[in-house]
């Protein structure tokens, strides 16, 4: 009797496997045509669209949306096939639309989170105001303008008290949905990184006890250096003149302590007027950095430049000229920034 039966169920089985194939066909052939972008759409000139997905968005919302906008045409048969395979994660972003995209490859862009990354730039020596005004231009990060700082830093989940020179300029990519907290966060930490490693190889017989005193060191290299080349010379002399007992007489820490007041210009007075920043009129070091100092004039400030020079002054080329005693170095300020300027001026149109 068994045998009737097993002859009933082959061909049954057999139309069952094309049922299951052909199905299969039909699935593969709409989950992997390509999308339709239609020319009415915002595209770019490479015939991209940029596509967004918001927080908190699941997957099935984000199939809707792209029915809605005709770009798939099945998104249950998406949502079906991410479940099936565990494909649901998707993560929130803008991302790039190409032409030979595929609801399949969409799904995978979506899990991977390949988002569209945008940069923003930060220079050696600038201080946190000019940070804060360069996040100001993001339109997304444009709430800067309406916190202060210790919003700022509190928002940002980082623990200081004063936030100039714990930042490092670089590069930073970010997220349409990150926002500037993120990146002052990602920047500190780079910094800390940055700080710690080199304080631990640092030269021996240094004028610092923390590593904060060497950043504060740093920033000041970074502001007196025209010429990249000379940072380990400039740390050379503030390290002998804070080992000798000597102050540092460096005109960027006067320019930071002077803030809005400073129009271009040093005068005597300012000179004369007694702040934390004016290394003319204070011993040792201020008691913060006054810019973002970069990896170079860390190195600098943690591996002087051996010799006997105690002074040095603007050539006006960008260089300095260094000089081991008080005589010399008058005579290359009588030359450079007397007699230089006078036949600069005179040569003038």
């Amino acid at each position: 009797m068994k045998y009737p039966i097993l002859k009933l169920l082959a061909p049954l089985t057999l139309i069952s496997i094309l049922i299951v194939g052909l199905a299969y066909m039909i699935i593969q052939h709409n989950l992997d045509r390509p999308v339709a972008l239609p020319e009415t759409m915002d595209l770019d000139p490479q015939g991209r669209l940029l596509w967004s997905i918001e927080r908190g968005s699941n997957l099935s919302e984000v199939n809707t949306r792209l029915q809605n906008q005709r770009i798939i045409l099945y998104p249950w048969l998406l949502t079906a096939y991410a479940r099936l395979f565990d494909l649901t994660s998707i993560q929130a972003g803008e991302y790039w639309i190409d032409p030979t995209d595929t609801p399949l490859t969409l799904l995978n862009k979506f899990n991977r989170g390949q988002v569209v990354l945008y940069k923003i730039t930060f220079l050696e020596g600038w201080t946190f105001k000019q940070w804060l005004q360069h996040l100001a231009e993001v339109p997304q990060f444009s709430a800067v303008t309406s916190m202060d700082q210790s919003e700022l830093l509190e928002a940002a989940d980082i623990d200081i008290s004063h936030p100039e020179g714990w930042f490092f300029p670089d590069t930073y990519s970010y997220r349409k949905n990150d926002s500037l907290f993120d990146i002052l966060n990602q920047a500190h930490k780079h910094m800390r990184s940055e700080l710690s490693r080199a304080w631990q190889s640092r030269a021996s017989d240094l004028p610092y006890k923390t590593a904060y005193e060497a950043l504060i060191m740093a920033s000041i290299i970074e502001k007196e250096t025209g010429l990249a080349a000379e940072r380990p010379a400039i740390a050379g002399v503030f390290v002998r003149r804070l080992l000798k007992g000597m102050r540092l007489q460096t005109d960027p820490t006067v320019i930071y302590g002077m803030g809005d007041r400073y129009q271009g210009n040093i005068r005597h007075r300012d000179l004369k007027q007694h702040t934390p920043y004016n290394t003319y009129r204070v011993n040792g070091l201020p008691p913060t950095p006054i810019a973002m100092p970069g990896a170079a004039s860390i190195q600098a400030a943690l591996h002087p430049q051996l010799g006997s020079s105690l002074y040095f002054v603007a050539r006006g080329d960008g260089g300095h000229h260094f000089s081991d005693n008080m005589r010399d170095h008058l005579e290359a300020v009588r030359h450079y920034q007397i007699e230089q300027r006078a036949q600069e001026y005179q040569s003038a149109p």
